[in-house]
């Protein structure tokens, strides 16, 4: 379809909202942050110690927990419709860990600390109970299938769905017969596709993972393509989130392994062939063997979470039921994006200018016409994003834009423009203008690529002359000073976290009183579906 025929549509599509009827059709829609970060020790290598028990528990508590290792703890908000609430409950939440982490420090970049291999990451660990131990056996398989050191790699995922008034004005523009939920899961499915062509566009502007410390390949040689900074730091020097590239998560394991995001029962279906077709490198690993369990299956996913992905669509569970069985029972509920580097020179791993952006980002992939993507295609503007990971700031880089390569640079500008007149319309009433001044911001990245977070961070290491180590753990300490000193807290959220990790224990002994399953028979049950 050619490019200017894609334009007037979506212009179309604005101009119908902006001459809707709804006063602020777009604004309202509801954020939450999930932000990552290890735990360390004050001199700055992996905390061995247990997750701290004040905190609450990892299984139950709704706001605290850890993800693949016991030292990576997970911080997750309720969802807010402002802006400023959101970053408030951030900064609420880490001023409450830090009040019961002892002498430990929360590390502040997505690369991790000195790794010493895997053997020194600890996974985590959620209880006796049955779901508990699930969540256990799934990340010992996710270290025998990739490593624990890529399982030590933090990030920030922003979750998002637009305000109930939007569907039916847009339901309305697209003069659409039938609303409801097939069209909200057709539109969010939109989204999808356009954040695989687009997307590529949140790492430039936000990435800051360029370098990493050496340890991370013990044992290993790294990447012809790092260059040595000192002895104890690599770097990509054109590259903006290495989390994001081969060596992260984007790895080889997971390569040639694709899902359709052309509709909800083409997402469910290729997501349910891959839990369920064997893999024959992890068969020869065993599930169980001599009573210890080393993955929950042996198929080339164990569940759902085990692709990675840079979005996905979600929707509450219920207590043991699976995503895509939750999908398909209600529909796409919002959307996950988590290619968020940990924002290190933010004491929250994120800031205000980022989320508004990423909101009016939300918008343009939503309302820029998304046909389907056959599989080479998409594969293809995935490679954009690995591109981007690891040479977003080569001078004349370009990338895959359907027919033909196109320069970065341009491709920038052009949604960048794209998204001035949905800034507009999510500014409507507000004389602050914090959607068009978050835009004028990235404006300023395109023309002065040294503004760039990834760049700033190499600039750091040469301009104070340490290693990434050093630079990191410095920034941690900076991090912790800022929480300890802040000041006046708010008792009333400090109370009501205080009384939600005592909650979350009493629910993990009631959950952990109340099996009466087997574990094998937990397990068949859930992966067939039928624990509800």
């Amino acid at each position: 379809m050619p490019a200017q025929r894609l334009d007037r549509q979506f212009e179309r599509r604005l101009a119908g909202l902006v001459n809707s009827r709804e006063h602020g059709v777009l604004a309202g829609g509801l954020k939450g942050i999930e932000r990552e970060a290890l735990r360390v020790t004050p001199a700055g290598r992996i905390s061995q110690a247990p997750h701290p028990g004040a905190l609450g528990s990892a299984l139950t508590h709704p706001h605290i927990t850890t993800d693949y290792s016991e030292a990576l703890i997970e911080l997750v908000t309720p969802p807010f419709a402002a802006t400023w609430e959101l970053q408030q409950y951030l900064c609420d939440i880490h001023q409450f860990v830090y009040r019961h982490l002892g002498d430990e420090l929360l590390w502040v970049t997505s690369m991790p600390c000195v790794l010493g291999g895997d053997a020194e990451i600890p996974i985590a660990g959620f209880g006796s109970s049955n779901i508990g131990r699930m969540k256990h056996v799934y990340r010992v398989g996710l270290g025998l299938r990739y490593g624990r050191m890529m399982q030590a790699i933090s990030g920030v995922h922003f979750n998002y769905s637009f305000p109930e008034k939007f569907w039916p004005v847009l339901q309305a523009v697209e003069e659409k017969r039938k609303g409801g939920q097939p069209f909200i899961d057709e539109s969010y499915f939109a989204l999808l596709r356009n954040y695989r062509r687009f997307g590529w566009l949140v790492l430039y502007l936000f990435g800051v993972s360029p370098a990493l410390c050496r340890s991370f390949f013990a044992g290993r040689e790294p990447p012809a393509d790092l260059d040595p900074l000192g002895r104890g730091t690599l770097l990509g020097a054109h590259a903006t989130s290495l989390r994001m590239s081969d060596l992260g998560y984007r790895n080889k394991s997971q390569a040639g392994v694709h899902v359709s995001v052309n509709s909800l029962q083409e997402y469910v279906r290729d997501l349910s062939r891959l839990i369920s077709t064997p893999h024959p490198e992890y068969q020869a690993l065993g599930v169980e063997v001599d009573g210890e369990w080393r993955q929950l299956n042996a198929n080339v996913l164990q569940i759902e979470n085990e692709y990675y992905s840079f979005i996905r669509p979600k929707r509450i569970v219920f207590s043991g039921e699976r995503p895509t069985r939750a999908l398909m029972r209600a529909g796409v509920q919002y959307v996950e994006m988590r290619s968020l580097d940990v924002g290190a020179f933010d004491p929250v791993g994120v800031n205000e200018r980022k989320l508004y952006f990423l909101e009016a980002f939300a918008a343009l992939c939503l309302l820029c016409v998304s046909p389907p993507l056959a599989a080479e295609e998409s594969a293809r503007y995935e490679d954009n994003h690995v591109q981007v990971a690891s040479r977003g700031r080569e001078p004349g880089l370009c990338l895959w834009a359907g027919q033909a390569s196109r320069p970065l640079a341009d491709w920038a500008v052009e949604l960048l423009d794209q998204m001035e007149g949905i800034c507009e319309l999510l500014d409507s009433g507000d004389r602050a203008r914090p959607y068009a001044t978050a835009l004028a911001l990235q404006r300023a990245k395109l023309a002065d690529p040294s503004q760039l977070p990834s760049a700033r961070l190499l600039d750091e290491l040469r301009r104070q002359g340490v290693s990434f180590f050093e630079l990191a753990l410095g920034m941690s300490r900076l991090h912790r000073d800022y929480f300890r000193d802040l000041y006046p807290p708010d008792l009333r959220r400090l109370g009501e976290l205080q009384t939600e990790a005592e909650d979350s224990l009493v629910k993990q002994r009631d959950i952990e009183a109340a099996d009466t399953l087997d574990f094998r028979a937990f397990v068949d049950r859930y992966l067939a579906g039928t624990l509800i």
